[in-house]
């Protein structure tokens, strides 16, 4: 399963769809180092059992996503990074 990840316009929360949009969860910036993974939607299931965090990077929730999913996580290629 491949996810999209956007940022949002305070950049301390990512939100996380499907390549079709549907809503996949968050993941949340908490305080620096402090990457929370929040499923929803559509990735309940499929996010059943992954570590929540908190992971020390975005990067690196990103990864625990992948590895639980068997999918990539891609960066909106249209919105900025913070």
């Amino acid at each position: 399963m491949d996810i999209i990840v956007t940022p949002t316009i305070d950049g301390k929360v990512w939100s996380l769809t499907d390549l079709l949009g549907r809503p996949m969860g968050r993941i949340t910036e908490a305080s620096a180092k402090q990457f929370t993974i929040q499923p929803g939607g559509h990735a309940l299931e499929t996010m059943l059992g992954i570590e929540h965090g908190p992971f020390a990077s975005l990067d690196t929730a990103l990864a625990a996503i992948e590895k639980h999913t068997r999918g990539v996580c891609r960066r909106n290629p249209g919105q900025d990074q913070p």
